[in-house]
């Protein structure tokens, strides 16, 4: 079996939908709550405002992992020049075999090509396997949002890491 890191095309929408999909509704470890379509995916994951990189982990033609990089939304608040924001998913049952390095490994050559400077990963705090994730590859927590509701009501801290370029 043969893993390739690519860029994400239009054509990856239905599979990473499936993926992502497959994560919120186990719960827990994703800030989504409703499920993606192809159209969202496309506009949230492939080529959202202010892209910078997506890339896809590529098993023999399925879609295992995603990790998108984008600039910050102005709309949403002022952050310091150069830095980007990042998302990572690995599919259900292919967590721990060393996809999402690899796809950081892709990132950050891209990251590093348009002049970001700083990456920002904010977490669920009771995301253990994110957090875990992020801090073994030297993210470390600058920040965070206290509280933040979920749809339940219930609420949950959202962690604030960073890793420098």
């Amino acid at each position: 079996m043969t893993l390739v890191i690519r860029p994400a095309m239009s054509a990856d929408a239905h599979q990473m939908c499936d993926l992502l999909n497959g994560i919120i509704a186990l719960g827990g470890t994703t800030a989504h709550e409703d499920p993606f379509d192809a159209p969202g995916m496309q506009a949230h994951y492939i080529a959202p405002d202010h892209h910078i990189s997506t890339m896809i982990a590529d098993l023999d033609g399925d879609v295992v992992g995603f990790q998108m990089l984008v600039w910050p939304d102005p709309a949403l608040g002022q952050m310091p020049e150069g830095w980007g924001f990042i998302g990572s998913f690995v599919k259900v049952g292919q967590t721990g075999l060393g996809i999402g390095k690899h796809l950081f490994a892709a990132t950050c050559p891209a990251a590093r090509l348009v002049g970001c400077r700083h990456i920002d990963a904010t977490i669920r705090a009771d995301n253990v396997p994110g957090r875990r994730y992020y801090s073994g590859l030297g993210f470390r927590e600058y920040d965070r949002h206290l509280a933040v509701p979920l749809k339940s009501g219930r609420l949950v801290d959202r962690v604030r890491t960073r890793f420098d370029l």
